[in-house]
């Protein structure tokens, strides 16, 4: 990595979750194209560290989540924010850009503005789904916010923020949806299984995401599953101990790392963790079963402060059950093989299901986010 440069287009970015992670080093791409002076120090993930000129630390491979769990790595926590506070002191950067990930970035956008150091956020947090509250305080503590969803830009204007929509990063990334016949040639149904980026994730959903694949195997005998993995977890951490999966693991299931989502557009049906992969299968006319499993005392919290009906972004934006939900205890093996077999063996509904989901692309604004981000950040690093 090449040494920080003395000059006063030094910014900082910070992102925590593999999302994130992309998104910055998109945006970090779109400012550096725009201006090649800019030298970037990184807090995040694999991608932002290939395009900044110093990193500070892989914050994605904690995978902290929830409630509780950011309390086991308080020490960490501390660490880092010490790490950030030191390079805020001596570097003095001309801005901060803070990438989703609120509870870190919080304590990051509070460092700067006690600096007097302008902060911005690309992508916030989804306060509009728990904690409304924390829409004044990201307004308090930032220059601007560029916000994804159309919505948040009112949300945000209304506690005195100054918000703009940028577009949602997607649409950049995402290939056309590809045209499909159901029930496929052959039978052969590509079924995808994402059960999440973290490694609470992976552990509680990838092994229901599995059995229920086997459940539609038995009727599809042909059918083949493709689980989507980051790049954050090798191959030995995601193949779970299960004597059925070892059985049949190098024939029926393969392991898919893209940056292209090429894979991910053929699928005809997947079972997703809730997040952002449920909005990338909708761009992509991908049918599937939202699931999603936590910690109690995380459940129990999450209940209590959940401002919105729904936990996919797809029945969110669309202000419907579109895509079937199974959270906690109703996460099983018999309901989200109930849920694929009321697509697969109905090839009507399913391609119901891909027109309702590709509809989706409308909503969320035309392609060149980061560009535009990028474009409101520069006359604040002269």
């Amino acid at each position: 990595m090449a040494t920080i440069a003395p000059t006063n287009k030094n910014i900082l970015v910070v992102a925590g979750d593999p999302s994130g992670d992309l998104h910055a080093a998109n945006l970090i791409k779109a400012l550096r194209a725009k201006d090649p002076e800019i030298s970037v120090t990184a807090m995040g993930g694999v991608r932002m560290q290939e395009v900044s000129n110093h990193f500070i630390y892989n914050l994605v491979s904690v995978g902290a989540v929830g409630f509780a769990e950011p309390f086991k790595n308080f020490f960490l926590w501390l660490k880092l924010i010490k790490l950030v506070r030191r390079f805020l002191e001596d570097r003095r950067p001309a801005c901060v850009i803070a990438v989703d990930f609120y509870g870190f970035n919080n304590q990051v956008l509070g460092l700067a503005a006690h600096r007097k150091i302008p902060a911005f956020y690309y992508i916030s947090p989804q306060v509009w789904a728990s904690r409304p509250g924390r829409a004044a305080r990201i307004a308090k503590l930032t220059k601007e916010i560029f916000v994804i969803f159309p919505f948040e830009e009112a949300l945000y204007k209304k506690v005195g923020g100054s918000a703009t929509f940028v577009g949602h990063p997607l649409l950049d990334l995402m290939p056309e949806p590809v045209a499909k016949d159901f029930p496929p040639a052959g039978g052969e149904w590509k079924i995808g299984i994402l059960p999440g980026s973290r490694k609470a994730e992976i552990s509680r959903h990838l092994p229901l995401f599995m059995k229920a694949f086997y459940r539609i195997k038995e009727q599809h005998p042909k059918a083949k599953a493709y689980l989507f993995a980051v790049p954050e977890f090798p191959d030995d951490r995601i193949v779970p101990a299960l004597e059925e999966v070892e059985k049949y693991w190098s024939k029926d299931i393969e392991i898919v790392r893209e940056k292209d989502y090429k894979v991910r557009a053929r699928l005809d049906f997947a079972f997703t963790c809730s997040g952002t992969a449920t909005l990338e299968n909708a761009l992509l006319g991908v049918p599937m079963a939202v699931a999603y499993k936590m910690a109690w005392f995380t459940y129990e919290v999450a209940k209590r402060v959940a401002k919105t009906p729904y936990i996919s972004l797809v029945n969110i934006l669309l202000k419907r059950p579109a895509v079937k939900e199974l959270i906690q205890e109703k996460a099983t093996v018999d309901n989200l093989a109930q849920e694929a077999f009321s697509l697969i063996n109905n090839p009507p509904r399913m391609q119901a299901a891909r027109k309702e989901l590709i509809g989706l692309r409308d909503m969320l604004g035309s392609h060149g986010a980061a560009e535009r981000a990028a474009e409101k950040i520069l006359p604040h690093l002269s």
